[in-house]
């Protein structure tokens, strides 16, 4: 980086990349491609035997996308990333990096429902337990552990609860018996910074705010690179015990020439490797583009959902608004503790007429998009219990925040008062 800086806005203009050395072009070009010349015989075996950093295989690694992979690390103060194809994937590979059939992680209750789905079904398929509780008492945690629990697991702004997460609490439990904290920090880029508070992992759904636009599917893991594995080697075998898939690397040994980056590059060299879920160069040079007005974004996003939350408060057909700018007592405090710089994008509200409400509301809607996405530039509506949180039954819906009666919306970039006519015409046609 020829810029020296820890401020978010010079960050995602200027981290990982100033120019081509063969073009002098300023915006990092698209690597379209699938393989790279090796220079030699010598030179492809390093490669392969980790004696060398370099590209491969686009699978394993691109030029364009290790711009982001840089840019990202440094926003988030951590050590290395790994950009994926999807933000489901980064979750999967979040755990199944540390934890094997037989092993649990112990996961908050407040979570997306595509992740929850994962976590409940898909992984326990694969042999891995995730047992769910309640992030309002972080001992919960605790009491949920034991000797083969690899890994916690939350996020800072749940989706759709939005009641924030006690990152330093967990972690601080977690880091006592050699158990990382891996935050997914979807839905608050910029507003948090994990790392600062103690959590080892970071997982983002790029698509979502860090994009922006709605335009590139993605996903990213960044390694904090301050959490010591070697440490508790008992409690953390897949990257302290020898990997058959690779040469018999202990990765903790492996990487030290590189630095403290066990958990990417094992990442890297054996999931995204064998499972393929590999970034499209072209999504990750939009979502550079992307990137470099996150800061900017946010900003509004905020401003624009404090005003949206204070006007739906005022509605006599809403029963409840969710926002972290209306809560109080603990969720609040928590809020101001982790977030800074605006409450983020996302709001929700049930109205009195329940669910039957809530469908006209979102089919009256003109401004607002009726999407399954959140974080978009434009603003966003959508029924969780009947599309996003569909596959959970009725207790899991409660359990992460979703009623019948629950609409979401992620809030954007327009004027504020083209948002809130828009929402007082949907609401009047709602009845």
């Amino acid at each position: 980086m020829a810029v020296n800086s820890k401020n978010p806005e010079t960050l995602v203009l200027h981290a990982g990349w100033r120019a081509d050395p063969a073009t002098g072009s300023v915006a990092p070009p698209i690597y379209q491609t699938t393989s790279y010349q090796f220079r030699d015989t010598e030179h492809a075996a390093n490669l392969f035997a980790l004696k060398e950093l370099g590209n491969i295989y686009t699978r394993l690694g691109n030029p364009t996308t290790d711009i982001l992979e840089q840019r990202l690390a440094a926003l988030e103060g951590g050590a290395a990333a790994l950009v994926v194809s999807s933000g489901q994937a980064a979750s999967a590979f979040s755990v199944q990096n540390l934890a094997k059939a037989g092993d649990n992680i112990v996961s908050s209750t407040d979570l997306y429902g595509g992740t929850w789905n994962l976590f409940a079904n898909t992984l326990k398929d694969q042999g891995i337990e995730v047992r769910f509780v309640d992030p309002a008492d972080p001992e919960n945690f605790k009491r949920a552990t034991d000797a083969r629990t690899r890994a916690y697991y939350a996020e800072t702004l749940p989706n759709p609860k939005l009641a924030v997460f006690p990152i330093a609490e967990v972690a601080a439990i977690g880091r006592e018996v050699g158990i990382p904290l891996i935050m997914d920090n979807t839905a608050a880029p910029i507003l948090c910074r994990p790392f600062d508070h103690g959590a080892a992992i970071i997982v983002y759904s790029t698509t979502k705010f860090i994009g922006g636009h709605g335009s590139a599917i993605g996903g990213a893991l960044i390694d904090g690179g301050n959490f010591d594995w070697e440490k508790f080697a008992e409690r953390q075998p897949a990257l302290n015990t020898p990997d058959p898939s690779y040469h018999g690397a202990v990765w903790t040994e492996a990487v030290k020439p590189i630095g403290p980056v066990a958990y990417i590059i094992k990442a890297r060299t054996t999931l995204l490797r064998d499972l393929g879920s590999a970034a499209s160069p072209f999504n990750s040079f939009l979502t550079l583009q992307g990137l470099e007005t996150l800061p900017l974004r946010m900003e509004r996003h905020c401003a624009n959902a404090i005003a949206v939350a204070a006007w739906l408060s005022k509605r006599p057909e809403i029963t409840k608004v969710i926002h972290p700018s209306v809560q109080t007592g603990e969720p609040r405090a928590r809020a101001d503790k982790y977030l800074k710089g605006g409450y983020g994008a996302l709001l929700g509200f049930e109205l009195s007429g329940g669910a039957e409400a809530g469908r006209k509301f979102i089919d009256a809607l003109k401004l607002f998009y009726h999407v399954a996405n959140i974080g978009d530039a434009r603003s966003l509506a959508i029924h969780p219990a009947s599309t996003t949180h569909s596959q959970l039954d009725e207790a899991a819906q409660l359990s992460t925040g979703v009623s019948p009666g629950y609409v979401r919306l992620s809030i954007g970039l327009e004027h504020i008062d083209d948002i809130l006519a828009d929402l007082d015409q949907a609401l009047n046609a709602a009845g």
